[in-house]
C-alpha cells in the first residue's frame, strides 16, 4: 500500500462526501463543517482532498489550506489509530511531563508529530488539555489518563496494542 494520497481509489468516501456537501448546499460558510466531514472520512487533508473540496465550493484553495493549517484540529498528514496527546502546559510542564514525552517518543521510536510505521500512534504535543487538577495529562484520542509518569508508557502503550489484538 503506498503513502501517497490518491482519490483515485476513494469513490464511496467521495460520494459520501458529496452528499454532505450538497446537504449544505455547498456554500462556503460550511467550510469547517466539511473539512471535519473530510477528515473524519479520510482520517486526514491532503493537498489534493483541500483542492477537491475548494472546487466543490468554488472558492480558492488557498482559503481551504489557510483554514486547514490554522486550526490546530485538522491535520495534513496521515495519522495514526490513536493519536497520543501529551499536554505540555504549564500544570504537566511543571510536574514532568517532558520526562513522559521522551519516554513515549523512545517507545514508539518516533518524534513528536510523526506516526508509527504500523499505522497505529501518531504522537503530538499540545498546549493544554484542560485538565490542570491531573497533571502530568496525556489524552489518547478522546480518553484522558492523569497523574501519568514514565511507569505508565509502556502499560497504555501495550493496552492500545492489545485492544488491536481483540479487534481482529
Amino acid at each position: 500500500m503506498s503513502d501517497i494520497f490518491s482519490l483515485e481509489h476513494a469513490d464511496e468516501k467521495l460520494k459520501v462526501l458529496d452528499a454532505f456537501i450538497k446537504e449544505q448546499n455547498a456554500e462556503e460558510e460550511a467550510l469547517i463543517s466539511i473539512l471535519h466531514k473530510a477528515q473524519e472520512l479520510f482520517g486526514y487533508l491532503p493537498s489534493e482532498l483541500q483542492l477537491y473540496v475548494s472546487r466543490k465550493l468554488n472558492i480558492p484553495a488557498a482559503k481551504v489550506y489557510g483554514v486547514v493549517s490554522f486550526y490546530s484540529y485538522f491535520s495534513q498528514e496521515k495519522r495514526g489509530k490513536y493519536t497520543i496527546n501529551v499536554c505540555m502546559g504549564t500544570a504537566c510542564f511543571v510536574k514532568g511531563v517532558e520526562k513522559v514525552m521522551h519516554e513515549f517518543s523512545d517507545q514508539l521510536g518516533v518524534k513528536p508529530g510523526g506516526s508509527t510505521s504500523d499505522g497505529l500512534f501518531t504522537l503530538k504535543d499540545v498546549r493544554c488539555i484542560g485538565a490542570c487538577g491531573l497533571a502530568p495529562v496525556v489524552m489518547i484520542n478522546d480518553k484522558v489518563f492523569g497523574h501519568v509518569t514514565t511507569h505508565d508508557v509502556a502499560r497504555l502503550i501495550s493496552d492500545y496494542r492489545a485492544q488491536e489484538g481483540s479487534d481482529s
